[in-house]
């Protein structure tokens, strides 16, 4: 079997920082798989009906892989998804597919979906300049979470505990980029400075860990420094992840709960989520488990 993996970096970029794609690159070869890394922009695409070459890499034609594996999470853009897409339409199977990863990317619209299905969410707002502030105060209140409309690794998320901490965040980003999308959060205080990271693959939960940070951050990912530790799953706690992912169309995906005083809510879901603290706390390769949904999805379970 041969895949490809889409990154921020090329193959021969990466270092001892790009831990998950290394460990995918590591755990190829026992899969029996062969696995090459590729930036976005290292690809070119021709649509044509005519049967012609489509897929060049570094200006080679390229043979199609039997899967793409996109690892660019929020960060994907559109020529990214525009070379997913295109794999796809060539047959090449794609975890996640271009649609789940453009719908998850969207924090508001991820919420819109998951609350239309009455999955617990924290109320969420979308930010419009000019700012109605006593509009804001009435329906959100303080202490809230500011939050850019796509990021990761807790990048792009603020506390505004108070309406002068609001006020001062909000005339910052709208002298700098009044275009720029930001939504507003409740901050749910019972699970201020921890939550849970779910990690579900070709729906089973594979993984669980309890993310606490550090010192009085309010942040609990492992990538900000948060600590990690294993966490019993509930029938609960199983069932949102896995209603998650089945209503957002995800192959892959790491799904975050917010603790509630009267149970759990989604706070966020990830097309591409890191699994360095997750392996690190749970008895779990998480490649391999990626590696044999593939190969079963391409009906291909008895390869090595």
């Amino acid at each position: 079997m041969r895949g490809w993996i889409i990154y921020k970096v090329k193959e021969s970029e990466l270092t001892e920082e790009h831990y998950e794609t290394r460990r995918f690159l590591e755990e190829a070869e026992k899969a029996g798989i062969e696995i090459s890394v590729y930036r976005p922009e290292q690809i070119d695409i021709i649509v044509t009906s005519e049967g012609r070459q489509s897929i060049f890499v570094d200006d080679k034609e390229a043979a199609l892989p039997d899967f793409v594996l996109p690892r660019m999470g929020a960060g994907t853009s559109y020529f990214a998804l525009a070379v997913i897409r295109h794999l796809e339409r060539q047959g090449v199977f794609s975890v996640n597919s271009s649609v789940s990863i453009e719908t998850v990317r969207d924090k508001l619209y991820t919420h819109q979906i998951l609350a239309e299905s009455k999955l617990p969410v924290p109320k969420t707002m979308l930010l419009k300049f000019p700012v109605d502030y006593e509009h804001i105060k009435k329906h959100m209140g303080f202490p809230m979470i500011i939050k850019t409309l796509s990021g990761s690794l807790g990048r792009g998320v603020f506390l505004a505990e108070n309406m002068t901490m609001f006020e001062n965040i909000a005339r910052i980003v709208e002298i700098a980029n009044p275009n720029m999308n930001i939504i507003l959060q409740e901050m749910i205080m019972t699970s201020y400075g921890k939550d849970l990271r779910i990690f579900v693959v070709g729906g089973r939960v594979v993984g669980s860990m309890l993310r606490e940070a550090r010192d009085s951050d309010y942040r609990a990912n492992y990538s900000a420094g948060g600590r990690v530790s294993y966490f019993e799953l509930t029938e609960e706690i199983e069932w949102l992840a896995l209603e998650a992912t089945r209503i957002l169309g995800l192959d892959v995906a790491g799904v975050d709960l917010l603790f509630h005083k009267e149970g759990f809510m989604v706070c966020e879901v990830n097309s591409s989520p890191m699994f360095r603290g997750m392996e690190s706390c749970n008895d779990v390769n998480i490649p391999q488990e990626i590696y044999k949904y593939i190969k079963f999805r391409l009906n291909k379970p008895g390869d090595k």
